[in-house]
């Protein structure tokens, strides 16, 4: 009997309705690169000192420049070695009582005490104005800033989980709709609303959705065509991500309000909402929902638009992944292998997310042009999904997923110690670690679903993929704490976890030309599986020789 598989390629496996859809739907995943990392640009700290009204008047009537007015209100202090003016500590001096004398020879500051800012802060920032600037998320409130991209995670976290039931039970389609109206309503309260909490809870909503919408289309596009084009069209879905970082530090330089960036993030959605009429549910879903009148309608009108002809009809159809077994938590961790694995996923989809949202939010920091490094480092990601194009029919899985995160690794540790002065080596390296986790990261997904076996694997990729959304939870504050201490520690950490993760992948097995698990004892004894299929393969040959004759 024919399967779903076989009737999808008679309708055509990736033909001008698949790829009519695809681009319409690709454009999701370009616009999610700005709620995922606009942080950078959201978030950003620009230089700061401890504000005091009287010193801003002396200033003024002096004709002081920032930085000597700076020099006579914040003390030096060691930072990472190197002597700097504190940016959270201030003179104790009134500066009322004071002669009011211009010549900055006669202020001796240097001896007086120092106390912590009393009223704010002051901000170099050239106009531009982020949550920082507004809230003062700096000092002892920095660690609200790493909120922001935090509670971002833990929409991301929930809303994998509730769109992953919402799509099986109302279909991918309705939560495509859903995540939309969603994101449209939550991402322009957030632009408006006055108080930071506020902001913080609508930001993982927004998180909540995007990341359900951004699924259930994926999910969508990769059941909708041919077996031979689904790792293709993942790829390039995700590729479409990268192409979205290219027109982020466009769109950031010349809207200079985070607020009014928060709204250029959102409009897209809006358009989304229109695309609900022009995309079809997935045949597949409907089948699994014994709704084959409707799915054979949507096949047929595919087959048509690829000018093709069916000769099956859904009815005859079996589906050969369905089983009497039902999956649990525990298949993940019962056995060896089974456990082996889980225990690997787990770890890489962790550094990947923490290596590859680190290495983004760094360039905010880094203390260079920041639309310039975030373009030049965004650019790099573009080879990556070329490279695992090439590699893995030709060179296997396994092999280029270790290599991905080792090269991430190295380039980590060697960015960290390349001196400042060398600024164009220290980037080059940085750029070759950025190409290495995004291969790790785009590797995983299919990675995932090659190792587990057909009635877990949805589940096992639901499980393991949480370590991504904890990965992003812990990044921030990996990132922006870190670096108060030494600006290069956090790359040390993140050389740290990659090299682990690559040699982690070298314990797994190639998957390449392998046939799917579809039960646990194939991936206990994948050597069974295997000979299994030689023979039969064996056969196949025999009979076609003796027809032949």
């Amino acid at each position: 009997m024919a399967t779903f598989d076989d009737l999808l390629e008679e309708a055509g496996a990736f033909g001008r309705s698949q790829k009519r859809i695809f681009s319409l739907l690709c454009f999701l995943s370009l616009f999610f690169a700005g709620s995922y990392v606009g942080i950078v640009f959201q978030g950003f700290t620009p230089d700061h000192w401890c504000r005091d009204a009287a010193a801003v008047e002396r200033r003024r009537a002096c004709g002081w420049s920032l930085g000597e007015s700076r020099r006579l209100t914040a003390p030096l202090v060691n930072i990472s070695g190197v002597l700097q003016h504190s940016s959270c500590e201030q003179y104790e001096l009134d500066w009322n009582s004071t002669e009011p004398s211009c010549d900055l020879q006669n202020l001796h500051v240097s001896r007086l005490t120092s106390t912590a800012c009393k009223d704010g802060w002051e901000y170099h920032y050239e106009g531009r104005n982020s949550i920082v600037t507004e809230f003062d998320l700096v000092c002892s409130d920095g660690w609200l800033v790493d909120m922001y991209q935090s509670t971002l995670n833990v929409g991301f976290l929930v809303g994998s989980f509730a769109f992953g039931y919402l799509a099986d039970r109302f279909g991918r389609k309705m939560s495509f709709l859903m995540s939309n109206v969603i994101n449209v309503v939550s991402g322009i309260a957030m632009a408006v609303v006055p108080d930071y909490t506020s902001i913080l809870v609508l930001r993982a909503i927004f998180g909540f959705s995007s990341k359900g919408g951004w699924m259930a289309t994926y999910v969508l596009l990769t059941e909708i065509v041919g077996v031979k084009y689904r790792r293709t069209v993942g790829i390039l879905y995700q590729m479409f991500f990268s192409v979205g970082l290219l027109f982020l530090p466009l769109l950031a330089y010349f809207i200079a309000d985070w607020r009014w960036l928060q709204v250029a993030f959102t409009a897209p959605f809006i358009l989304f909402m229109s695309f609900y009429w022009l995309i079809p549910e997935s045949p597949r879903w409907l089948i699994s929902q014994k709704r084959s009148s409707k799915a054979q309608e949507i096949i047929g009108n595919m087959a048509n638009e690829n000018k093709r002809k069916l000769s099956t009809n859904v009815q005859s159809l079996t589906d050969e992944e369905v089983g009497t077994t039902s999956a649990s938590l525990m298949d993940l961790v019962r056995t060896p292998n089974m456990r082996k694995h889980t225990i690997i996923l787990m770890f890489n989809w962790f550094t990947s997310a923490v290596v590859y949202q680190g290495l983004i939010m760094r360039v905010g920091i880094a203390g260079g042009n920041i639309y310039v490094d975030f373009l030049i480092s965004s650019l790099v990601e573009f080879p990556a999904a070329f490279l695992i194009l090439l590699t893995i029919e030709r060179v296997g899985r396994r092999l280029p997923f270790a290599a991905a995160n080792i090269v991430a690794g190295v380039s980590c540790f060697a960015t960290a110690f390349i001196p400042d002065s060398i600024f164009w080596l220290k980037t080059m390296v940085a750029c070759i670690g950025r190409l290495g986790i995004t291969m790790s990261f785009e590797m995983v997904v299919f990675v995932n679903t090659e190792l587990y076996p057909t009635f877990v694997r949805n589940l096992g990729v639901s499980v393991c993929s949480t370590l991504c959304d904890i990965g992003g939870i812990v990044s921030p504050f990996l990132v922006y704490r870190l670096a108060v201490i030494w600006l290069e520690l956090p790359l040390i950490i993140f050389g740290v976890v990659a090299l682990i993760a690559g040699g982690l992948v070298l314990l797994l097995p190639e998957t390449k030309g392998a046939p799917l698990p579809e039960t646990i004892e194939d991936v206990e004894f994948p050597d069974r599986k295997k000979g299994n299929q030689e023979e039969c393969q064996k056969m196949k040959k025999h009979l076609k020789t003796n027809e032949d004759v």
